[in-house]
């Protein structure tokens, strides 16, 4: 072999890892901005979590807010509210898990572990509080509240599905209870979610 033939070869292999290390470069740029518009928006981020001032809730009450696109409900309940919520034989639900991310994922559906507990309260008590997302567990429709349904909770309209008092699904084609999102007290007057 001469010492051309040997120049030769190592030239041959520059080019070919140049050319493979330009071709890495080029569909790396070209793949990148498909990458990043899957990341949430500016807009998102910002509400990640957000203050709910809940001040003017009054006790029988709710109001909606709009949290990472979605509607989230915020309901003061009554006495009788949460004496229907704590008369319901948890075993007889069909779903019989909390689904709150405030606690461990296999609680029970329990009224105390679906409530969010003001400030000073002790953890297992009931709570007025009831801070849920908004968004029924078949097809994503937003149920109607206010006492609505066959268990004074909420109703999705669209398929049938109620909810009772502690947002448990009751009857209808629902699997889940509607879920409580991360949520606690800042202050005696307001919820931060997220």
């Amino acid at each position: 072999m001469s010492h051309a033939e040997d120049h030769e070869g190592t030239r041959r292999d520059f080019l070919y890892y140049a050319t493979a290390g330009a071709g890495a470069v080029a569909t790396g740029a070209a793949v990148w901005p498909l990458i990043n518009q899957m990341n949430p928006s500016a807009d998102v981020q910002a509400l990640s979590s957000i203050r709910v001032d809940v001040s003017g809730v009054e006790v029988g009450t709710q109001i909606t807010v709009k949290w990472l696109g979605k509607p989230v409900f915020i309901r003061r309940r009554t006495e009788d509210e949460i004496a229907a919520a704590n008369d319901v034989d948890v075993s007889s639900l069909p779903d019989p898990i909390a689904r709150n991310e405030n606690i461990s994922g296999d609680a029970p559906a329990t009224d105390p572990n679906r409530g969010l507990l003001p400030p000073g309260a002790e953890a297992g008590t009931d709570s007025e509080w009831l801070v849920m997302m908004g968004v029924c567990t078949h097809l994503g429709c937003v149920p109607l509240g206010d006492g609505a349904g066959d268990f004074g909770g909420w109703f999705c309209p669209c398929h049938g599905s109620h909810y009772d008092t502690a947002g448990r699904i009751r009857r209808g084609p629902a699997p889940e209870n509607l879920p409580v999102p991360v949520a606690e007290f800042v202050d005696e007057s307001t919820i931060q979610l997220g």
